[in-house]
């Protein structure tokens, strides 16, 4: 007992009381942590909705058309399509059909925007590369 006594006055004299308690403060942080963290890993979360990757975007548009560019690659049997809006927050879109016949561009672009062909037709003007 005496031995004890003398033990805790020369942990007392050298400041080593604050370390202890830091030390306890420390090891009961990371005990609690830890818990915690395994807690939340280990415990399962099923989400309320099934996310669907195979499906393909559909995109209404109702912003006024200003015009539709049509790039014909003769050499590629492509065309790029850049159409050209008033909205502030879609300014622009880009399409590239595996074509280069203008009726079919036009129909494709009017199933893509969802409007008439008759209004591509009058909206679109066409440049041809070789």
């Amino acid at each position: 007992m005496k031995r004890l006594r003398r033990v805790i006055r020369q942990v007392k004299s050298i400041g080593a009381e604050f370390w202890l308690v830091l030390a306890l403060a420390g090891i009961l942080f990371w005990l609690t942590g830890s818990a915690i963290a395994s807690q939340v890993l280990y415990s399962s979360y099923t989400s309320p909705t099934q996310l669907q990757a195979d499906t393909q975007l559909e995109m209404k548009l109702s912003v006024t058309i200003l015009v539709i560019h049509a790039e014909i690659d003769q050499r590629r049997k492509a065309t790029a399509v850049s159409i050209k809006t008033t909205d502030s927050n879609l300014k622009k879109l880009e399409y590239e059909f595996p074509m280069t016949e203008s009726r079919q561009i036009e129909s494709m672009i009017a199933e893509e925007i969802g409007i008439p062909i008759q209004e591509v037709r009058k909206l679109v003007r066409y440049r041809i590369v070789n």
